[in-house]
């Protein structure tokens, strides 16, 4: 499998001091790289009977959709309370200092579906663990947790039960 750590660019100190942000858009800039990138989850999905690719706000959406799309399977979002249209069901967690929310249109998984969670970044786990309970609540099965990037120091794979976690580009 190629390198494409090369492809993120590293922003010191954005969105505030201390925080070096790995910077995707010039991924997203070229359209041969972000083809072979979701090439390479397609491949690895292809065979695992996914139903649903599962993404979560918001550069997940980018490279979910067109997982979703190169594998034939329907496309489920995961946003921020009140975000979405439709009637949705809620999950509070714990962030390192309060909580945040996620929901997910309550008619987005059927029972007994296969999905794969979907996000750009693996940091502390958090947001991803929330997305898979709203994916059981639902009736669903989480097949895989895949992300772009893991920012491996952060530990974020341990909280990430019950499925296989996949990352392409690990920091």
């Amino acid at each position: 499998m190629k390198d494409y750590s090369r492809y993120v660019r590293n922003i010191p100190d954005f969105p505030k001091k201390g925080i070096l942000f790995r910077d995707i858009t010039p991924i997203l800039l070229d359209p041969r790289l972000f083809s072979q990138i979701v090439n390479e989850f397609v491949r690895r999905l292809k065979g695992k009977n996914v139903d649903k690719i599962v993404a979560i706000e918001s550069r997940g959406f980018i490279f979910g959709g067109a997982i979703a799309n190169r594998l034939k399977v329907g496309l489920a979002i995961v946003r921020k309370p009140g975000k979405l249209p439709y009637e949705t069901i809620k999950e509070t967690y714990e962030l390192e200092y309060g909580k945040d929310s996620l929901e997910i249109h309550k008619d987005a998984i059927k029972k007994g579906e296969r999905v794969v969670i979907f996000d750009d970044v693996l940091a502390t786990g958090g947001t991803a663990k929330a997305t898979g309970n709203l994916v059981k609540r639902l009736g669903g099965k989480v097949v895989e947790y895949d992300f772009l990037i893991e920012l491996t120091p952060l530990k974020g794979k341990d909280k990430l039960k019950g499925a296989q976690v996949f990352s392409l580009i690990e920091f």
